[in-house]
């Protein structure tokens, strides 16, 4: 070690000590990085679900690297002085220069700690709706769903939004706690048509497809320990009826799955055409326009 030591000071010109301090760095730097391989590989041998493997991989990368620096810069600043300078200097040039990384860094702590959303929720953020894919310190990435795609399908492009504007934005989640969200399906028909009959069978089709009652009130009973007050005392699908001006409304309400409702709804309303293909007294409304002309007639006498 003192052969490299001195050929490092003959060649590169640095002092034994900061030799020292390097080669200090380089081995703990060194075991931090075997560590975090090792914790990574148990980790992985416990699960293989590609979400926990994720935060395994990014939070263990966040912990090495605090460590890293609390470890490391004790070797290089060895005076208290030293350490005050150096902080006061970083902090001040942090704060005008990079407002908003800071911004966005605050940003992250507020996401990781208040967890308005996690990875793999669906969320909508001012105009931007998408599943989470990525949480980092300065920003997060969604998969972005609508826009000008018709219902919630994905669109293919990849937002990546600064973590600054949880603060400054409404954030709508999807999915948090409760995975499943209430959809509505409005049919209009002829003013002619008989509607107490055409509700009945819209009230026995939406029993069919709208998400068991069961299934929900579990999801809700596994969710008890929630952090908001909310619960839900009905369950079962309604059918509303209402007037338009072409015809009767009735509007299907019904639960279903946050990530299944277009496939729900065109489901639904296939079922609802062709049930109503089989019946003349149930007729679909459309726009239409009567004109009413009165013709005089000619007195017979």
């Amino acid at each position: 070690m003192t052969q490299w030591l001195e050929w490092l000071q003959n060649r590169v010109y640095i002092s034994p000590e900061m030799g020292w301090r390097i080669f200090e760095s380089l081995i703990v730097l060194i075991a931090i990085w075997l560590l975090r391989q090792m914790v990574l590989r148990i980790a992985y041998r416990r699960s293989e679900e590609p979400k926990a493997r994720y935060n395994w991989r990014r939070s263990s990368a966040y912990l090495a690297s605090i460590i890293a620096v609390f470890l490391v810069a004790p070797l290089w600043l060895t005076r208290t002085d030293q350490i005050i300078t150096y902080l006061g200097l970083l902090s001040a040039g942090l704060a005008i220069a990079l407002k908003d990384p800071l911004s966005n860094l605050v940003g992250w702590g507020y996401i990781l700690w208040r967890r308005p959303f996690s990875m793999g929720d669906r969320i909508q953020i001012g105009a931007h709706t998408g599943d989470v894919i990525d949480i980092n310190v300065f920003k997060f990435v969604l998969m972005e769903i609508g826009n000008w795609v018709d219902a919630d399908q994905s669109t293919g492009r990849i937002l990546h939004i600064p973590n600054s504007r949880v603060f400054l934005e409404t954030i709508a989640n999807y999915t948090e706690e409760f995975n499943f969200i209430w959809d509505e399906i409005p049919i209009t028909l002829t003013f002619e048509s008989d509607w107490q009959t055409a509700k009945t069978l819209l009230g026995e089709m939406a029993a069919q497809f709208s998400a068991p009652e069961d299934e929900v009130a579990a999801e809700m009973k596994k969710q008890q320990r929630h952090k908001y007050y909310y619960y839900y005392t009905y369950l079962t699908p309604t059918v509303y009826t209402s007037l338009k001006d072409n015809g009767v409304c009735l509007t299907i309400r019904y639960l279903c799955q946050t990530r299944q409702r277009r496939i729900v709804k065109q489901a639904f309303i296939e079922e609802v055409l062709s049930a109503f293909a089989l019946r003349d007294d149930i007729q679909l409304a459309y726009a239409t326009q009567r004109n009413i002309v009165e013709v005089s007639g000619q007195n017979p006498n």
